[in-house]
């Protein structure tokens, strides 16, 4: 009896962080939910002045930018790594993906990361994850660049831009200069294996550094230094892919195109169903200053300065001020619902491994 009690094998513990994140996720997406309560509450006071059967095209609109935005990632992968993943999976990547962007408060990191982990089961490493979020910030950053550039020109034409007002459209400009200044020195980063090999040590460095003061000296290593360079290293190789074939982008791009538009008519939805098509331009602006944010805060804090901007270029008056106010919190409000509808689900079965 007791050699068989010795004998038996002991069950080893294994962390349950699987049940810890989906934990964690419902209390980010209930401090989301609270902290935009008032937003659904305005919302839903303002539905009697909307036409709701404009309104409701914010369902398929949502549902179709969810699947572009998915399609930058994965019409790549399909060419580049003849990767077949089906309709209904990119469908289902792209809604967990877009919830983890916008329901959960983390920022660009937090939509990294579960790229990187949704991708995974597919061989895709994590410096090609995030070499293609990369790509698609920039080309998002881009596109809403030029649409504000138009939305500009026409201003101008109109002789719609109020006195004093003209320092919006410089900031809009320098901000996305800003990024693009960024974005080139990422480029000229990761095209040479030797400052990508330059840049990998001193994150190294620094990384070591942190590690010593949080563990008070006695971990050397957040991240283990030959994971560390085979991640930079992976980001490099897709550069020097991406540069030999340029063509590969073709397709991403495109998709890129039509996420963008599709982010600034969920928006223009909102406006038509409230009788106010015409601001239109001003949303472009607006929208083109949101966008140097996107991915990199959680998404919701660019929305006031969006609907600044747009009360702004309205007037300035206050009820300018509270037309901007009401299309971006309703957008904002109805889009959240829509994330949480159809993302929360699939993203805590991925989690928990039943679809991953």
């Amino acid at each position: 009896m007791c050699y068989n009690y010795r004998m038996r094998k002991k069950k080893s513990f294994k962390f349950p962080w699987r049940t810890l994140i989906s934990v964690a996720t419902l209390f980010l997406v209930g401090y989301v939910v609270y902290q935009n309560w008032d937003g659904f509450l305005e919302t839903f006071h303002n539905l009697n002045r909307a036409n709701i059967f404009v309104l409701v095209l914010l369902l398929p609109e949502q549902l179709f930018m969810y699947y572009a935005c998915g399609q930058i990632f994965f019409s790549y992968l399909e060419k580049k790594f003849r990767k077949d993943f089906g309709r209904k999976e990119k469908l289902k990547i792209s809604t967990e993906l877009n919830f983890v962007n916008r329901a959960v408060p983390a920022g660009g990191i937090g939509g990294l990361a579960y790229l990187t982990y949704r991708l995974h089961r597919f061989d895709i490493s994590a410096g090609q994850a995030s070499f293609l979020y990369i790509f698609r910030y920039a080309v998002t950053t881009v596109v809403n660049y030029l649409q504000a550039l138009i939305a500009i020109l026409i201003l101008f034409a109109m002789g719609s831009i109020p006195s004093g007002a003209e320092w919006i459209i410089w900031v809009s400009l320098l901000m996305n200069a800003g990024v693009f200044i960024g974005l080139g020195l990422i480029v000229f980063v990761a095209s040479s294996k030797k400052r990508i090999d330059f840049f990998s040590l001193i994150v190294m460095k620094v990384t070591d550094f942190v590690a010593k003061i949080i563990t008070f000296g006695k971990k050397h290593h957040l991240i283990e230094h030959k994971k560390m360079n085979e991640y930079f290293l992976s980001i490099h190789e897709c550069v020097v892919v991406v540069k030999k074939d340029k063509k590969s982008l073709l397709s991403p791009t495109m998709w890129g195109v039509i996420y963008s538009l599709c982010e600034v008519g969920a928006y223009w939805i909102v406006a038509v169903s409230l009788g106010r098509p015409e601001i239109f331009p001003m949303i472009l602006v607006g929208e083109a200053i949101g966008s140097v944010f996107d991915g990199i805060v959680p998404y919701g804090p660019y929305e006031l300065g969006m609907a600044g901007v747009m009360g702004i270029l309205l007037g300035g008056t206050e009820t300018a001020m509270a037309t901007a106010l009401i299309v971006t919190v309703m957008t904002r409000a109805l889009s959240l619902i829509l994330t949480i509808a159809t993302g929360y689900l699939p993203y805590q079965k991925a989690i928990k491994g039943r679809d991953a």
